[in-house]
């Protein structure tokens, strides 16, 4: 199925009968009426002129109404998930890029996505919920006065056809479009299944959001593909997460590692809970997993974390630790897990193991280019390789280490630092709870290093003394000159810290 849709995924998922989508008040939806719902929605969008390739922006809080909606609208056209929280302006610049031919919001919705589509001429689409026929269920509501014919061919679409059109983060420049076929996705949902040995008895708690490719293929698509369940919470929320695991009774979750170290700051009181629900495997992906939390959350739950590393632009997994009994490597993202992965020089060519250089990737979950921007494409696609914008080391076992985002990288005075590294050595201390080191401009050395910390819950620390602590074990030129104790570090839609720009939002800039 070198060629597989997210439709085939879907019609080869599994029995009829068994649970697909689930959620806190929901009813439960099974497989066979997910594939008649997929079916159905496809149908009405061709009714209504919208065909492969034509672009449908979705706007719907988190939820199995929005997972049902990502996997029915791209059976037949392509979907653009936005983040519910944007304001006017953001709709204004995302509608407008994307070339949206309409837009599907709940039928209580007053989004301003509304007004700006109305403003631009976009038709809108109503999403009524039909929870009595199974979590996730719904009806389409479609403008009395039509939609406009758009260009897309109707019926089922193709490996070749646009499934996805997603933003890159855009933190150092304009957001670029990822468009990413259903090759792409269909190979990328195979890729983490057999990663994580999903099968039809595994149940997930997705507490991801649902308009960002981790939630969507790996919270979503790849253990419904292998038959199995998914719980959908209507986002993340550490208060009710234990209720959920108790109501849920799921065997995996995947989070960003701000998530868990939330959910681990909470575990204490839930023992119970945790115990009578054990889980088979926890996932971490999107951003750096410090080998302390790892290791809390596996002495927590009892249970295995398997770090990945993914990226827009493949279609979520590129690398991952293996589950037992293979071997996982704290402070690495593990092995290769599903696309060829190497370190390469700034000629494109592979390096010895060990070397640090940028990691790059090339498969079939990897995209074939941004839209509309030849200067990106020829920038980042070097002799078949796409250059991640990454930089790390492979070991001779094949297990990568990042050690920073290319841009992220703090140059002081010539001296090049990773921030990742302060990060681990500042997390060491016992009073310190989340870390996220950052480059703080600077007149005469251009940056120096400064660093965010947020403390445990009763712990308490100067500033003095974790640079004393850091002092110990670092090199003086990458002790943080600055360090701000905080509650709360500023972070990007999908929950990760953003290393670029903190030190404007801190006010430090």
């Amino acid at each position: 199925m070198t060629d597989a849709t997210i439709v085939d995924l879907l019609e080869a998922s599994g029995d009829d009968d068994a649970l697909a989508l689930n959620s806190p008040e929901g009813v439960p939806l099974t497989h066979g009426a997910l594939r008649a719902l997929v079916n159905a929605t496809r149908s009405s969008l061709n009714a209504h002129g919208i065909g492969r390739n034509d672009r449908v922006a979705i706007v719907l809080g988190n939820g199995p109404e929005m997972a049902a909606a990502f996997l029915c609208v791209a059976a037949g056209a392509t979907t653009a998930p936005l983040n519910p929280a944007y304001r006017a302006e953001e709709f204004e610049f995302y509608l407008s890029d994307l070339g949206a031919k309409v837009l599907i919001v709940s039928g209580s919705s007053d989004s301003p996505a509304i007004d700006v589509a109305g403003k631009r001429g976009i038709p809108i689409v109503r999403l009524q919920p039909t929870p009595l026929q199974g979590a996730g269920s719904f009806e389409l509501r479609f403008p009395a006065e039509g939609i406009p014919a758009a260009a897309g061919a109707p019926g089922a679409a193709q490996a070749g056809d646009v499934a996805i059109v997603l933003h890159t983060s855009g933190t150092t420049s304009r957001p670029k479009i990822v468009p990413l076929t259903q090759r792409n996705v269909a190979a990328s949902a195979r890729n983490i299944r057999a990663t994580t040995k999903f099968g039809a008895e595994d149940r997930g708690l997705n507490i991801m959001p649902l308009f960002h490719i981790h939630g969507l293929i790996a919270g979503i698509l790849a253990p419904l593909s292998a038959g199995g369940e998914v719980f959908c919470t209507p986002g993340f929320n550490a208060l009710k997460f234990f209720g959920w695991m108790d109501q849920a009774r799921p065997t995996w979750y995947t989070a960003v590692p701000t998530m868990h170290q939330a959910i681990v700051a909470r575990a204490s009181g839930n023992g119970k809970i945790i115990k009578a629900n054990p889980l088979r495997f926890i996932r971490s992906c999107s951003s750096a997993l410090a080998p302390q939390l790892v290791r809390e959350l596996e002495r927590v739950f009892s249970a295995p974390v398997i770090e990945a590393y993914g990226m827009t632009e493949a279609a979520h997994q590129m690398t991952c630790n293996p589950l037992p009994p293979g071997i996982r490597k704290p402070g690495t993202v593990g092995v290769a897990a599903g696309p060829e992965v190497a370190v390469i020089d700034a000629n494109g060519d592979p390096v010895a193991a060990g070397v640090i250089g940028e990691i790059a990737i090339r498969g079939a979950n990897v995209m074939e280019g941004y839209e509309n921007n030849a200067a990106a494409n020829a920038d980042c696609f070097t002799k078949g390789w796409f250059r991640t914008g990454d930089q790390g080391a492979m070991d001779v076992d094949g297990y990568l280490t990042i050690t920073g985002r290319l841009k992220e990288i703090i140059n002081r005075g010539g001296e090049k630092i990773s921030p990742r590294e302060v990060d681990e050595v500042l997390l060491d201390h016992a009073a310190v709870a989340q870390c996220v080191t950052f480059a703080l401009p600077h007149a005469r050395l251009g940056e120096e290093v400064a660093a965010a910390v947020i403390l445990r819950e009763g712990a308490a620390a100067t500033e003095k003394e974790l640079r004393e602590f850091a002092a110990v074990r670092l090199a003086h030129f990458k002790v943080p000159a600055t360090i701000c104790i905080l509650t709360e570090i500023p972070k990007g839609p999908t929950g990760k810290p953003q290393r670029i720009g903190l030190a404007k939002a801190l006010g430090l800039a």
